[in-house]
């Protein structure tokens, strides 16, 4: 396996974490829902955008007590984070240029 494939394959499955991580939070849920501008019943079917993965792991990185609490309750490092972003589709421009 390609590193760059490797690398996206940990990051997304980084995302899923946090996605699990914002889903089963109930104050946490309804911002994300609101921000996104989707609707609960239809979180399954937008995570199979590009650009969905990234996006919430760029919710947690926008509020730094909320990342500081997965990063906690999960072992993952906060740098982590932002590392997995930006190796997921539309986690930067750069990444979308190279693709």
């Amino acid at each position: 396996m390609q590193k760059n494939q490797q690398s996206h394959e940990n990051a997304q499955a980084l995302a899923i974490q946090a996605l699990a991580f914002v889903a089963s939070d109930p104050e946490l849920l309804p911002r994300f829902l609101a921000i996104t501008g989707i609707e609960a019943q239809h979180i399954r079917r937008a995570a199979q955008e590009p650009g969905f993965l990234a996006g919430v792991l760029q919710f947690l990185l926008a509020h730094e007590p909320t990342l500081l609490r997965f990063s906690q309750e999960t072992g993952i490092a906060p740098g982590d984070v932002g590392i997995a972003a930006r190796a997921l589709p539309l986690g930067n421009d750069d990444h979308e240029r190279s693709a």
